[in-house]
């Protein structure tokens, strides 16, 4: 019998080699024009074990949002004793920047990827569940350390916003200049200033 741990990698080679083909497939035809079945047949599986893997066709797609919200969990639960959770979330996304994760927005093939997403209303519908899922684990984990259930829910909004914000400005930069190198030394400034906010708070501004 295989041990867990090598039971788990095999899964997730499968689920990822399910994933780079359909994203192959969603490149050369388009996400809408794509089906599960010719997923799955590609992938030479079920159609079933394609949703054991991904309930949703969308989910293919974004298939990194899964890890993204369990290594955000992760950030926030096992984060340093002391260490706020601002912190520990601006120390998360200079990892992501720096390890050059797709998460981060900073990737060179970016391009292809937001012309497959802005061409499909199913993953533009998607990407903003997501963003509410962002938020609702933080709500989930904050609900462990704050009694009260309201400020936790602010907290949450906010830092969602925030972190929401922070992949947008570095979408957009790699879609105005294209230069990987630029992008990421320009976000180092753009991850500490929308954590300084978070910290500090907006003061006066605009008064």
């Amino acid at each position: 019998m295989d041990k867990p741990g090598l039971r788990e990698r095999k899964k997730e080679a499968t689920r990822r080699r399910i994933s780079d083909i359909a994203t192959g497939l969603f490149a050369l035809r388009g996400f809408d024009n794509v089906t599960v079945a010719e997923v799955a047949e590609a992938a030479e599986v079920s159609k079933m074990t394609v949703f054991n893997y991904f309930p949703r066709k969308e989910d293919l797609f974004w298939d990194r949002q899964t890890d993204r919200l369990t290594t955000l969990e992760a950030a926030v639960r096992e984060r340093a004793p002391g260490e706020s959770v601002p912190a520990a979330l601006r120390r998360y996304h200079h990892e992501l920047l720096t390890s050059g994760h797709p998460l981060s927005g900073v990737v060179e093939n970016i391009y292809w990827f937001m012309k497959i997403v802005r061409a499909s209303p199913a993953l533009m519908t998607r990407a903003l569940e997501f963003d509410h899922e962002i938020e609702e684990t933080l709500v989930r984990v904050l609900a462990d350390e704050v009694t009260d259930d309201v400020r936790a829910r602010l907290i949450a909004g906010q830092l969602a916003a925030a972190m929401g914000s922070i992949y947008s400005i570095a979408i957009d930069r790699m879609l105005e200049v294209g230069d990987v190198e630029q992008v990421r030394r320009e976000q180092v400034e753009v991850i500490d200033t929308a954590f300084d906010l978070l910290e500090n708070g907006m003061g006066a501004y605009g008064s």
